[in-house]
């Protein structure tokens, strides 16, 4: 994944209603009446936010006659959870590592 892809992809995650909005994506479509609902925003702001997913291309617009649902990019967001993954595997393994430490540290104290 390029560095300036990522660099957007992780701005439009930094803020919780668009972490909510995808949330509600990977449900299933919905369109912006729709996912405006839980939130006490306008539908232009929600607008924007979902400008900003869809920029990061965390999202994709479809056309359904007059109607114009969101859904989740899903392989964009494997990209992101294949990038984190060796960071995720490095601090299981320093937590396993320090659960080692710990226990044998315990077994000494007896």
């Amino acid at each position: 994944m390029q560095q300036q892809h990522l660099d957007s992809v992780f701005a439009a995650l930094s803020d919780p209603t668009r972490r909510a909005i995808l949330a509600r994506l990977a449900l299933g479509e919905a369109d912006v009446s729709e996912l405006a609902q839980p939130f006490s925003l306008s539908q232009p702001t929600i607008s924007k936010h979902l400008k900003v997913l869809e920029t990061a291309g965390l999202i994709e617009t479809a056309r359904h006659a007059q109607r114009r649902p969101r859904r989740l990019n899903a392989a964009r967001v494997k990209d992101i959870a294949d990038w984190i993954e060796p960071f995720r595997t490095l601090w299981e393994r320093r937590f396993d590592n320090l659960d080692q430490h710990l226990t044998a540290r315990m077994q000494q104290e007896k």
